[in-house]
């Protein structure tokens, strides 16, 4: 494994810009995941540092060397997708196999044997290795396709959101077994998704792309506690955070300048009252919890609530700040 670093990479296409200004450190041994939405230019920053986009300035290291001049196959690199990509025509075994076949890396048959086995019983496929990958299901296709590239041992992982295709059950599978082997073999990774969940459940640091910006990095708490503008608080957070008017709810003192609130379900106090300066305008049940959607003076705001919580569409409640975030006119972070 090795320390992969990237100093200013900046890449356009035509008049789009993909990457601007990118400076990151993924440390040895590290699982960093890169979160934005589409066009953030997540895949463009992988493609940069395997070799398949060159960039137009800046730096890519890996294990301290420059690999500007260095092709893809040079880069020791391996890249899941987003698609499986596997040889139809091959077994699994063959599937797994195939990198470690290469004349390049003079493997006797016996070490090719060893791990790919090895391998397949870490992504938990040995039981498959006969069939020919037409025959898997989508998650087994995938776990195929992690598995091949975990047979090279390279400097660094690189993924491309390769769970997004899956449903929700094999994608929550795939996300403990992926952490699982990356901290087993203490291996280098880089993983880009949209998924919030996928960033906070596997990522040692989270970094959050806008417009092929880092706007920030840190880990899942730290972006969620303290984000540094609106488009960080937006990214993580179930149900998303509450953007209000500083005036719209009572219980907190704004900073001076201050123009927008930000309220999560912790930041949020209610209270069943006659009264109250909020209406409750429909609940989700969830089972060990509910999605209140309430209306206050117009606003929509949406919270988690305890499923025994005595309250109806219709029924008026109490709205009260506890410790929110704040954001001046510009969306940067004051408090």
């Amino acid at each position: 494994m090795a320390e992969v670093v990237l100093q200013d990479i900046r890449k356009a296409f035509g008049e789009t810009i993909a990457v601007d200004g990118l400076s990151l450190t993924i440390r040895d041994g590290e699982f960093v995941v890169l979160l934005g939405p589409t066009g953030a230019g997540k895949t463009t920053a992988l493609r940069l540092i395997a070799g398949l986009e060159r960039p137009d300035g800046g730096q890519v290291t890996i294990a301290g060397r420059d690999v500007a001049r260095q092709s893809p196959a040079e880069r020791d690199v391996a890249f899941v997708f987003q698609q499986y990509s596997l040889y139809p025509h091959l077994s699994v075994y063959d599937n797994l196999a195939f990198p470690l076949r290469s004349p390049a890396r003079r493997l006797s048959n016996e070490d090719v044997d060893r791990r790919v086995r090895d391998v397949a019983r870490m992504v938990q496929i040995d039981h498959k290795l006969q069939n020919r990958s037409t025959r898997l299901s989508g998650g087994e296709m995938q776990r195929v396709a992690i598995g091949r590239a975990l047979v090279r041992r390279p400097a660094i992982y690189l993924m491309d959101e390769p769970l997004s295709s899956l449903d929700a059950k094999l994608r929550a599978e795939l996300r403990l077994e992926l952490k699982r082997i990356q901290n087993e073999l203490n291996s280098t990774l880089l993983y880009v998704t949209h998924d919030q969940v996928e960033a906070m459940t596997m990522a040692d640091r989270i970094g959050i792309l806008a417009e092929g910006r880092l706007v920030q990095i840190g880990t899942a708490r730290e972006i969620y506690a303290n984000p540094a503008n609106l488009h960080v608080a937006a990214r993580l957070g179930q149900p998303h955070i509450n953007l209000l008017p500083v005036d719209l709810l009572p219980g907190a003192t704004a900073p001076f300048g201050a123009c927008t609130i930000g309220a999560r379900t912790e930041h949020l106090e209610i209270a069943t009252s006659a009264v109250g300066n909020a209406e409750v305008d429909w609940i989700e049940h969830l089972g060990d919890q509910n999605h209140l959607h309430i209306r206050v003076k117009g606003h929509k705001i949406v919270t988690l609530a305890d499923p025994y919580l005595s309250v109806s569409p219709g029924d008026r409640i109490n709205l009260t700040l506890r410790q929110p975030l704040y954001f001046g006119m510009d969306g940067e972070r004051l408090r």
